[in-house]
């Protein structure tokens, strides 16, 4: 079993994750987003206030991650990790069966590229000769109760 500290950025306070409570379209599907990098839930608690209203709330978690969860990893931008956010964003729910899934997130640098490739304005392999050039952070989200279960709240703060 490995255990990752994980940081969830919100305009909302909360005591417990709850998928209804979850955005549509998202790169992954409807789930609880997470990431192992601070400084991006900061920004992401920031950017969700200033759109919404609210508080920047930064949340850090202690995640178990096990065997019994069904998952899917993405170790950098492929054709598959591609697809699978084009799938989500366009058709919106969850494309997938996996409890939880990890990759890189389709950022500020990397949407205009995934826009052109959902678009039909460049096929999988250019849009991937562009992404090869953007550095993108992580995220890993969770898409059942079950792996919520798994996610142990350490902290909340206001930023």
């Amino acid at each position: 079993m490995r255990k990752l500290t994980l940081y969830h950025g919100s305009n909302v306070l909360f005591n417990e994750m709850d998928l209804s409570y979850s955005r549509n379209n998202r790169d992954f599907g409807r789930g609880f987003y997470t990431t192992t990098i601070r400084e991006q839930a900061e920004i992401w608690a920031k950017a969700l206030s200033l759109r919404y209203g609210g508080v920047a709330y930064i949340y850090t978690f202690e995640f178990s991650w096990v065997e019994d969860l069904s998952s899917k990893v993405f170790d950098d931008l492929n054709g598959e990790w591609l697809e699978m956010v084009k799938s989500n964003r366009t058709q919106g729910g969850i494309q997938h069966s996996f409890d939880i899934v990890k990759g890189p997130v389709a950022n500020d640098d990397t949407m205009p590229t995934i826009a052109l490739y959902v678009d039909g304005l460049l096929n999988e392999e250019a849009a991937l000769a562009q992404l090869a050039y953007s550095e993108a952070n992580d995220q890993i989200s969770f898409h059942t109760n079950k792996a919520l279960g798994y996610l142990l709240m350490l902290s909340r703060k206001p930023l």
